[in-house]
């Protein structure tokens, strides 16, 4: 790869310590053109931005209506931070173990329509989970997990979200670095538009109509004249076999370490076939961004409700060894389910995690080091599999929207299996064994294990409510907490 020529330029040496080393906009791979100025629009042109239902500023941050106006998150008091349970309730209705997204909508609303205790404990030393942002040291806000875009064809979820912050219109769109037919680089959308397909080979589509005609004579059957029976046939059936090489194959290695025919076809019958010059990366109803952050949603969730403990720095494990867990109703675990039968001495469960490489570039060209906040390079001799650039999303700090913030903050994305568990590997193998581990927790009548690790399952953060939504339905409608197993 020519990438490591383009890091080279735009800023003074950094220390060994920053992974990039010196960063560059330029280089022989780069088309040689001017950065446009500012960040990548936040709205798609008409009349793709009108789909999109959020049209403006919308919702309630009771934390900005109290006066809390600066851009950082709210510093947690002295007994959250310290995981000392001696100082948290003795007895609580719900043991709730992890302050994310499933968490924090469960402690939530059992607080406040049954008017039921909770404590929320956290091994890390924040609340939010993974949708979890602050701001770093040169006013940028960043997401410490990586980026996460809220997008929602659920009402009820839409409806919700609304009361924990403010939000804004953002139509999310992405961008890949891609080889054309002749090998010469270009910066693409993606999912593939018809502008895809006429920049990497060639072609003359000018209509819905013409798109259509190209993908039906790029599609492959599967040899047995059934369903696709793994992610390579149904990405062919779906995209055909340029489209696949250039952007799906390598991509879907790097993310999963895994190619395409090693995985359910389901993985791959997702892709988008788009016809239309619809860029954004997303088609639901509403889309939005927490206007002051995620984590402010988290903070106006749990921090303002005396029936709500929260310790943060508090792993359950130990503390269940140490048999210092208050007493408790019911526990609600959404930690990784395999962890919590660990003494069963099953096999582990195979998940995927991300690595972050995070470099601050000092003089970027127009303020930006790329084009748009996400860049994706699916080509197999590039490691990682995206660029993400905070500084383009709309949601940034005051000061960054004042133009005050000159330098700009990337993070080098790789896909892993060494680290936190971010999202199960799905196949048949995987499957199998989490139905031992469900059959397991059927049995645990006072664990309620929810969430996308203790479930097994990948969760939009919508559909991450929407579970935590429907599983406190069942505690209203039977006097149980009960998820939806299957």
């Amino acid at each position: 790869s020519n990438l490591s020529s383009r890091l080279t330029r735009g800023r003074e040496e950094q220390s060994p310590s920053e992974p990039f080393g010196p960063v560059s906009l330029r280089g022989p791979n780069r088309p040689n053109r001017p950065m446009p100025a500012g960040p990548f629009p936040a709205r798609s042109p008409a009349p793709w931005a009108e789909l999109n239902k959020v049209s403006g500023q919308c919702g309630k941050d009771a934390f900005f209506q109290d006066g809390v106006t600066n851009d950082c998150p709210i510093e947690l008091s002295a007994d959250v931070r310290s995981g000392d349970l001696s100082t948290a309730p003795r007895e609580v209705d719900l043991l709730i173990v992890g302050a994310g997204l499933s968490g924090a909508v469960l402690a939530e609303r059992c607080s406040q329509e049954l008017g039921m205790t909770s404590l929320v404990i956290d091994k890390r030393d924040h609340i939010g989970g993974n949708c979890y942002d602050y701001v770093t040291p040169h006013g940028i806000r960043a997401s410490k997990y990586g980026a996460h875009l809220f997008h929602t064809n659920f009402e009820r979820v839409w409806d919700y979200v609304q009361r924990f912050s403010e939000w804004i219109p953002y139509d999310h769109r992405v961008r890949g670095r891609v080889p054309d037919k002749d090998g010469v680089e270009k910066v693409v959308p993606i999912p593939p538009v018809q502008e895809t397909v006429r920049a990497l080979f060639h072609e003359s589509i000018a209509s819905d109509e013409e798109m259509q005609r190209w993908y039906d004579g790029q599609r492959v059957t599967p040899a047995s004249g059934e369903g696709p029976a793994n992610g390579e046939e149904a990405a062919l059936s779906r995209v055909g076999p340029l489209l696949y090489e250039k952007i799906f194959k390598h991509y879907t290695k790097k993310q999963w370490d895994k190619y395409p025919a090693e995985l359910d076809a389901s993985v791959l019958l997702r892709l988008p076939c788009r016809t239309s010059t619809d860029e954004r990366y997303f088609g639901d109803t509403w889309q939005a961004l927490p206007l002051r952050g995620y984590t402010r949603i988290f903070e106006n969730m749990l921090l303002k409700d005396p029936r709500i403990a929260v310790r943060v720095n508090c792993d359950f494990f130990a503390e269940r060894e140490a048999q210092r867990l208050p007493k408790y109703g019911m526990l609600v675990y959404t930690g990784p389910i395999d962890s919590y039968f660990a003494q069963a001495g099953m096999p582990k469960l195979e998940y995927r995690s991300l690595h972050f490489e995070e470099t601050f570039v000092e003089e970027p060209e127009e303020g930006f080091f790329q084009e748009a906040m996400v860049v994706n390079y699916p080509s197999p001799n590039v490691p990682f599999t995206r660029i993400v650039e905070y500084k383009h999303v709309a949601n940034q700090t005051e000061a960054v929207k004042k133009g005050q913030v000159r330098g700009t903050l990337i993070a080098k994305e790789t896909s892993s299996d060494v680290g936190e568990p971010y999202y199960p590997v799905p196949n048949q193998q995987n499957q199998a064994l989490y139905e031992r581990y469900r059959e397991l927790a059927e049995k645990e009548s006072e664990v309620c294990f929810v969430g996308r690790l203790a479930s097994y399952k990948y969760f939009n953060m919508d559909q991450a409510i929407l579970n935590a939504l429907e599983i406190f339905d069942s505690l209203k409608e039977t006097g149980r907490l009960q998820p939806k197993r299957r």
